[in-house]
């Protein structure tokens, strides 16, 4: 999924265009206020996990973009329920990022962490949580959970 063939995906600027040439190609899109990926409890909780939550203000969106590409989402606010293999095509289309070492990468850390999740217990659910404006109501007992941490 890389957006061109002279994309520089090792500085911040870099990262910043390829952003804005991924958003381009999605109809619709809108910068989310707050996103994540999410995965069921493996114990008896009914609260999911959020590894890392990207809050309002934060400056990590590249990840929400690539992710919603993945999934044909224009970021509005929703809960879409995520399989690992999409899971996987997201992190293949963001892990080029890392070659930008000036910047820390929590969600791929994230996603990776779910990923080894889903292959350990397959009973486990994956979900991917955008939340368009924080005035939307709420999409799921998923985002319901997410917006307490914001």
């Amino acid at each position: 999924m890389t957006p061109t063939s002279n994309a520089d995906w090792s500085t911040p600027e870099g990262l910043k265009a390829i952003k804005e040439a991924v958003a381009a190609t999605i109809p619709g899109w809108q910068p989310p206020a707050a996103y994540a990926v999410g995965l069921s409890s493996a114990s008896s909780s009914p609260e999911p996990e959020f590894p890392h939550i990207n809050a309002p203000g934060g400056a990590h969106n590249l990840p929400g973009v690539i992710l919603a590409k993945v999934l044909g989402h224009d970021g509005s606010t929703a809960t879409i329920d995520l399989t690992a293999t999409q899971l996987e095509a997201a992190v293949a289309a963001l892990a080029p990022a890392e070659a930008c070492t000036t910047v820390e990468h929590p969600n791929l850390a994230a996603w990776r962490h779910v990923l080894g999740e889903l292959r350990s217990n397959p009973a486990r659910t994956a979900y991917a949580v955008y939340v368009g404006d924080l005035d939307d109501p709420v999409s799921s007992e998923v985002d319901a959970a997410l917006r307490t941490h914001l």
